[in-house]
């Protein structure tokens, strides 16, 4: 077996931080580097630009990526963003999935499907986001849910060849994003270790070993190292405590 890949702390911030806002974030960021690990933004379309110059000039080991795109090359889909037209101002890296663009925009398992082969056909990075609400939780139907939401992906032959390289996924219960609750770490574990015997099921115990699965859902500077403690949590996908410097770089220590 080869080693496990760098633990990521991956930062989404979501509708929030414009290019001023940005550039201003990255001025403050001190992130030393680090071998086990690698930090990553997720950004608002408009602050792609400013945050990867900021990055550069303050030659962060940090990697810039999109909060959503979408699955066709170009068309008449007015305020989308496509492939291509990431890939022209340097970005590589895709978030595809989140539970906020599945409740409030529509999302379905179809679609994230299509967007999820589209993005690595086009050569980008993505972290597929699954989890489940709290009536599902609830009504014991964690697993289930999660099954469905990959199972799709997981039996594309385009997507499968990519799981463990440019595909990579985030657990987040939707109950525990932006609301102050966190999963116990039991309840995380579980969830990730039958995520894991779902991947190791359809792609092998290699390529399920390399496939790094975060933990999302109010993540902080005081839950993250009992989290990263867990076996199976390959780090954090945060929200709120990726908008300030301080508290960012407060998680990067942690790992």
């Amino acid at each position: 077996m080869s080693a496990k890949p760098p633990i990521l702390l991956a930062g989404n911030w979501k509708m929030n931080h414009g290019p001023k806002a940005a550039r201003e974030f990255l001025q403050k960021l001190e992130l030393p580097e680090k071998e086990n690990a690698q930090a990553r933004l997720y950004v608002p379309t408009l602050s792609l630009t400013s945050a990867l110059a900021a990055t550069l000039e303050h030659s962060l080991p940090l990697q810039v990526g999109a909060q959503n795109v979408h699955h066709e090359k170009s068309g008449a889909f007015t305020g989308e963003i496509s492939g291509p037209m990431l890939s022209e101002i340097g970005i590589n890296q895709v978030l595809i999935g989140h539970s906020e663009r599945r409740q409030f925009f529509g999302e379905t398992n179809e679609s994230v499907l299509l967007k999820t082969k589209s993005a690595l056909e086009q050569g980008f990075e993505v972290l597929l986001c699954i989890g489940e609400l709290l009536s599902e939780r609830e009504a014991s139907k964690t697993e289930p849910v999660l099954r469905e939401q990959l199972i799709r992906v997981l039996e594309n032959q385009e997507c499968k060849a990519h799981f463990g390289g440019r595909l990579h996924l985030a657990y987040e219960p939707v109950w525990a994003i932006g609301t102050g609750v966190v999963a116990t770490p039991e309840q995380a574990q579980s969830a990730h270790a039958y995520v894991r015997s779902l991947l190791i099921t359809a792609l092998g115990q290699q390529k399920a070993q390399d496939t790094r699965i975060l933990y999302g859902g109010s993540v902080t500077p005081t839950n993250f190292k009992e989290l990263l403690s867990c076996p199976g949590i390959d780090g954090g996908l945060v929200g709120g405590a990726s908008l300030k410097p301080e508290s960012f770089r407060a998680l990067w220590d942690l790992i």
